[in-house]
């Protein structure tokens, strides 16, 4: 229960997006338009999937592209499972994000699969590795649903920083 699972959460449908026990199942684009306000879109997620390096290796300039061609783009959510330290791959992500001054809301996924202690020494390793300080990070449990307010929280926030929506 990752990046779907968020989605479904954020969005209040259980089966809008489908999630799988496998990762990597988002392998296109996709839009989801919320009150008629702002488009949530859903990227590939590069991280853990389970398929052909070709196909992980196409997905790079495929999100590239609409990162840096999208003039509209209040704010990224950056998903990291709280299990895992981030990658290379998620460093420079968010470096490239933080570049572009594209307000980016990290979101620690997957809480409820540790213990409170875990889940703190966790956070204190993510966040040290990120360089990002503690408290900018949200964490969410799909199953749970905690979170799930702080990260709509800072997604207003994003639109409401970026274009005027009050």
């Amino acid at each position: 229960m990752g990046k779907s699972s968020l989605i479904n959460s954020l969005l209040g449908r259980k089966k809008l997006v489908r999630t799988s026990a496998t990762p990597g199942r988002t392998q296109m684009i996709n839009f989801f338009l919320v009150n008629h306000l702002f488009y949530l879109v859903d990227l590939p997620g590069y991280g853990y999937a389970k398929v052909p390096e070709s196909v992980r290796k196409g997905w790079g300039p495929m999100v590239k592209s609409y990162l840096e061609g999208r003039p509209s783009l209040k704010g990224a959510v950056l998903i990291f499972d709280i299990r895992r330290l981030p990658r290379p791959d998620d460093i420079n992500l968010l470096d490239w994000l933080e570049q572009s001054s594209v307000p980016t809301i990290p979101v620690l996924t997957k809480i409820d699969k540790l213990g409170t202690a875990q889940r703190r020494q966790q956070l204190e390793r993510i966040a040290l590795e990120t360089g990002l300080p503690k408290d900018a990070f949200s964490l969410f449990s799909a199953t749970s649903l905690a979170g799930n307010e702080d990260v709509w929280q800072r997604i207003e926030a994003a639109l409401t920083d970026s274009n005027g929506f009050s």
